[in-house]
């Protein structure tokens, strides 16, 4: 029956406890008429009983069987289709690039650069509304963290498992997360497809400038969102499981290895692909700036889905045991109310 269907359905086995009742009534009223047959001779029990009215017993306990079938009915809600929905459903393919990289443990934004671009990125999937979004992890290599979906808690979870022990693979290779981001987009469609990038941008190929030309024939739109400050070079610290601080991390000569934000790459890759840059802030003003932008851009129907809404009708099933139960209060097993006189 696709018209109706029941949000608990489980309830529903609690009816098979009606018959066990019914054999109870039966059994009860049949050691009740055996009592009355015994006992019909003396004057005394007969004059104390003749006012009962067994066809009432009989009809109080249908109401008492009614009542509990309403009742579990109504306890596995009911649900019937009444209305028919037209759904239209339209947005972008949005994949996400997370820095890996041992750079982005670097202080100089709070609490880490990893830590502060994870925040972002969640607090831009939380905005999101119709978007198909996927994640993409990479340092030396890059692979797909979680494919294009609408499940926004499942993305947000797959963010959280991202660090830099992910990929053993040092260094920071931005033209293969290029490369595998604009592979998993949709090939036959030239545009809704959006590339954001969450990195410090300290890229040690040269092929970032390449793969973003390529990108943006293929239609991909190329945002960055630089983690960092540019100024002037940082120290890479290293920290226990615990978090208790171990020292900063060195070269193989033993000097300390600093990093910085490099900006003017992560630009000239935005603006290759008609897309933007934004630097990253304490207040993250810039995921309200990128979100706007997003928003602007022209959106393809995703979906469009016709279906029925089912309609909550346990209240009548509740309406109808109720009813039942007031009945059978109101409901007088003897003739009246004055006691017959002995």
């Amino acid at each position: 029956m696709d018209w109706i269907r029941f949000g608990h359905p489980h309830f529903l086995y609690l009816l098979w406890g009606t018959p066990v009742f019914i054999l109870l009534y039966i059994y009860a009223f049949r050691q009740k008429r055996k009592a009355y047959q015994r006992f019909s001779r003396h004057q005394f029990f007969r004059r104390l009983t003749e006012s009962v009215r067994f066809g009432r017993q009989k009809a109080k306990a249908i109401l008492m069987f009614l009542s509990y079938i309403f009742l579990v009915l109504a306890l596995s809600r009911p649900q019937i289709g009444t209305t028919l929905e037209l759904v239209k459903r339209s947005g972008l393919d949005i994949m996400i690039g997370l820095d890996i990289s041992a750079s982005m443990l670097a202080e100089d934004i709070k609490p880490n650069r990893l830590r502060k671009a994870k925040h972002a990125i969640s607090t831009l999937i939380d905005r999101l509304e119709g978007d198909r979004v996927g994640l993409i992890g990479f340092a030396g290599d890059s692979f797909v963290q979680c494919p294009l979906t609408l499940d926004y808690a499942a993305a947000k979870l797959l963010l959280d498992a991202l660090d830099i022990d992910t990929i053993s693979q040092s260094g920071t290779e931005i033209s293969q997360a290029i490369e595998v981001a604009a592979s998993s987009f949709n090939q036959e469609e030239d545009k809704y497809k959006v590339l954001l990038f969450f990195t410090d941008g300290e890229d040690h190929g040269k092929k970032a400038i390449e793969a973003a030309e390529a990108a943006a024939n293929q239609g991909v739109r190329i945002y960055c969102v630089g983690v960092g400050f540019s100024n002037q070079g940082v120290p890479i610290p290293l920290r226990g499981a615990n978090g208790a601080f171990r020292g900063y991390k060195h070269d193989r000569n033993g000097e300390p290895i600093v990093t910085k934000l490099e900006a003017g790459l992560l630009r000239e890759i935005a603006q290759l692909t008609g897309g933007n840059y934004y630097q990253a802030t304490p207040d993250e003003a810039e995921i309200g700036r990128l979100f706007a932008e997003l928003t602007a851009i022209e959106k393809r129907e995703i979906e469009e889905r016709q279906f029925t809404r089912y309609e909550d009708r346990f209240q009548y099933f509740l309406a109808f045991a109720l009813l039942c139960l007031v009945w059978e209060f109101l409901l007088s097993e003897s003739r009246s109310n004055k006691p017959t006189p002995v």
